[in-house]
C-alpha cells in the first residue's frame, strides 16, 4: 500500500473514531460537569454541527492548496487539540 494511502486511511480512522468514542463517555462527562445527561449529550450534537459546517468551509478555503499539506495541517491540529484536552487530566492526578 502506498504511504500516502496509508496515511489517509489512518487519518480518516483516527478522526472518525473520535466522533463515536464521545458517545460512550456522555454519562461520565455529565457527572463530572454536574449537568444533566441531555445537556451533556448536546456536546455530541454541537460537535456534529461543527463538522457539518466546518468541512465545507475548510474545503472552500483550502481549495487551491496542496491536499497533502492540508491533510498534514489538519492532522497536526487534531493531535494538538487532543493533547490539550488530555493535559488537564494528567495535571489533576
Amino acid at each position: 500500500m502506498p504511504l500516502a494511502l496509508f496515511a489517509l486511511t489512518l487519518s480518516a480512522f483516527a478522526i472518525g473514531t473520535t466522533e463515536f468514542v464521545i458517545v460512550g463517555l456522555i454519562p461520565t462527562m455529565a457527572q463530572d460537569l454536574n449537568v444533566s445527561l441531555p445537556s451533556a449529550g448536546l456536546l455530541v450534537s454541537l460537535y456534529a454541527l461543527g463538522v457539518a459546517v466546518g468541512a465545507p468551509v475548510l474545503t472552500a478555503l483550502t481549495g487551491k492548496w496542496n491536499r497533502m499539506h492540508v491533510l498534514l495541517a489538519v492532522m497536526a491540529l487534531f493531535v494538538a487539540g487532543n493533547l490539550l484536552a488530555w493535559q488537564p487530566q494528567v495535571m489533576k492526578h
